[in-house]
Formats: structure tokens, C-alpha cells, sequence
């Protein structure tokens, strides 16, 4: 019998990679709570990018490239161009037909936590994924005096800094969805995963309500670090960090986390945080190294209770 889910908190590829290491180690226990500030509507369509990647990775569906389905093609997008209509936002066919569908179930009223179900049991996943909240939340970016949302700050703009500023539009009316407190108040472990501390994981953190029911669950709550040798393996995470006041490091990430975490993984040597340390080797460069991590920071984590 389980003894509790395990949930990992989860942005992009770091986070989806985690995940994928975990459902190895936990299978049907595993449920990943993802965030939704990055989602974007166009093309008719409503793109989800880190719940979709998330549940491309457990599916082992995500393509080479490292997003969208393995595979896919582009020839709506390539028609568009033809069309003269500005391609900026680049989908498959395949993710264009998740994004529509989605687009209709939610027109039609149905919560976003129940067009994910859709998709995941389309893809034959029996781990959940999990939206952060139903309700829409928008991350915005401002450099150079002017705000963009988050795809256009990344794609059009290409993630240029320094940032100025950071806003989560329509925070205050999210709330998680109730199977997101259920997991989370069932939970044996709660995992942060090696995802943008700012832009991926402090919007999930920031839905009101999530902080105070990670605080009541049983379970320890664990970040692994994104930092791997020092350095950022992929993303902007270092400008936004530095936005928010915090150095490129164990201790930085434990501090922008706050209160929040009994643990830190990170494959830095020495005890620079307010927080018990694990250090290992944190790359996650294939199936084998993203169990090891999946497997150590499970152990680890169960081990704080």
C-alpha cells in the first residue's frame, strides 16, 4: 500500500526531467504540480508549455529538440507563414491539435485541471499532472523600460535582461485546485524541481493558499538546486535571480525559497544555507543519472520527517 503521493513542483525541462526521474522510483504514486503563469492563447489555441512538457517527458513523447512531441511536423505553422501571418510562437501539428482541444474544453466550462487529465490519459500516463491553479495567472517581464508577456520576453525579446521587474497577473484570484491540496496534504515527500526559482516555481508558490498547505503537510519540502557547476544548464535563471536579490548559489536558492524548504539538494560542497544540505551530482544527462537524482532526493527528503 502507498504511503502518500509523491508531488514534485515543477517549471520546465529541470523540473519535467525530475519528474521523469521519479516516476522510475515512485510509478502511479507520483503526481507533478505545474506551472501555468507561462501559458499563452493563440492560433485559437490554449498552450500550456510546462504542463505539456512535463507530460511529454513522462510519456517519453517529447522530441529530441527538448519540447513539443517526438516527430511532430509544422506544416499549419508553415502555412500560416505563407499566409503572410507572423509565426513567433512555433507549435507542431500535434501540439496545436492539445492546444485547441484544450481551447474547447475550456470554452465550454470545464476546469483546466480537467483538460490535462484529457491529455495525460491520451498519452497513457497513470501519474498525474497538475496545474497550479485552474484560474489564469500571466507572468509579465519589464527590461528596458517596457513589460512583455513571459513568450514574448522569451521568444521575440530572447529572454534579453536585466529585469526590471517581474509580475504575475491575476495571482490573487488563483487558488489551487482541491486535488492539488489533496495530494499535497496526503504527501510522503514534496519535491522543488531544478526549475527556474523565479519565473517557474515562484508562481506556483505564490497561488494563495500553497504555501500554507505545504506548511501543513506531513511531508519534508525539498528544492534541488538548478545550479550545476556553478552554472545555469539551461534558461535565464541568473538574471531573474538577480532581480531578486539572491547570488547564483545553494545559499541564494535557499534563500529566494524562504520559509518554505526543510531540505536543499545541490551539488555544492560546504553548508552555506539555513537548510540541511544533500550534495551530489545534480546533471540529469540520462534515464540512469535522472533515477539516481530522483532516487538520493526521495531518500533524502523522507529522511526530514
Amino acid at each position: 500500500m502507498s504511503a502518500g503521493p509523491v508531488v514534485v513542483l515543477a517549471g520546465g525541462t529541470g523540473g519535467a526531467k525530475l519528474a521523469r526521474g521519479m516516476l522510475d522510483v515512485v510509478g502511479d504514486d507520483l503526481v507533478v504540480v505545474a506551472n501555468t503563469a507561462d501559458d499563452v492563447e493563440l492560433y485559437g489555441a490554449y498552450v500550456s508549455p510546462d504542463p505539456d512538457l512535463c507530460a511529454f517527458w513522462l510519456a517519453d513523447r517529447i522530441d529530441a529538440r527538448g519540447w513539443g512531441l517526438d516527430g511532430d511536423t509544422f506544416h499549419v505553422m508553415d502555412g500560416l507563414r505563407e499566409l503572410g501571418r507572423e509565426v513567433w510562437f512555433n507549435l507542431g501539428d500535434r501540439d496545436l491539435a492539445v492546444g485547441l482541444r484544450r481551447a474547447e474544453r475550456l470554452a465550454a466550462g470545464d476546469r483546466l485541471t480537467e483538460a490535462l487529465h484529457e491529455l495525460t490519459t491520451a498519452l497513457g500516463l497513470t501519474a498525474r499532472v497538475l496545474p497550479m491553479s485552474d484560474a489564469p495567472v500571466r507572468t509579465r517581464v519589464r527590461t528596458e523600460g517596457t513589460w512583455a508577456p513571459f513568450q514574448e520576453f522569451m521568444i521575440r525579446r530572447q529572454g534579453r535582461g536585466p529585469i526590471e521587474d517581474v509580475a504575475f497577473d491575476g495571482i490573487e484570484a488563483a487558488t489551487p485546485p482541491p486535488e492539488v491540496l489533496d495530494a499535497i496534504a496526503a504527501a510522503r515527500a514534496i519535491v522543488i524541481g531544478p526549475s527556474n526559482p523565479v519565473i517557474s516555481i515562484r508562481p506556483i508558490l505564490d497561488v494563495p493558499g500553497m504555501r500554507e498547505a505545504l506548511a501543513a503537510s506531513p511531508a519534508a519540502v525539498v528544492a534541488v538546486s538548478p545550479i550545476v557547476g556553478g552554472t545555469v544548464v539551461k534558461g535565464p535563471t541568473e538574471p531573474f535571480l538577480a532581480w531578486a536579490g539572491h547570488p547564483l548559489n545553494a545559499s541564494g536558492i535557499a534563500a529566494h525559497y524562504g520559509g518554505v524548504l526543510d531540505g536543499l539538494v545541490t551539488d555544492e560542497a560546504g553548508h552555506g544555507t539555513s537548510v540541511p544540505m544533500l550534495q551530489t551530482d545534480t546533471m540529469m544527462g540520462d534515464a540512469a543519472a535522472r533515477q539516481r537524482l530522483a532516487r538520493q532526493t526521495l531518500d533524502f527528503t523522507e529522511g526530514l520527517r
